[in-house]
């Protein structure tokens, strides 16, 4: 069988840099439109990244963390998109 853990070690790596990428355009996003959509990419980053974790360590309890984290990621979206709908 093969040995999988160096590529999911190297898919964390990447995505720990397009977490860290997507909270500086959170932080610094000129619009309101590229701090949602920044948002949305640590949610689903987020996600991805406690999935893999779960899979190296092997702890079941991480994939219930990324499902309420998924789950919060979708409420945030709608949530902004709502304040945005009742502005205009």
């Amino acid at each position: 069988m093969l040995d999988s853990t160096p590529i999911l070690l190297s898919a964390l790596v990447i995505l720990l840099l397009t977490l860290a990428m997507g909270l500086v355009r959170a932080l610094n996003g000129p619009t309101l439109q590229d701090r949602m959509l920044s948002v949305q990419l640590l949610g689903t980053g987020g996600v991805a990244f406690l999935l893999i974790m779960a899979t190296l360590l092997q702890a079941p309890a991480l994939l219930d963390v990324s499902l309420v984290l998924a789950l919060l990621a979708a409420v945030a979206a709608a949530a902004m998109t709502r304040r945005e709908a009742i502005r205009d």
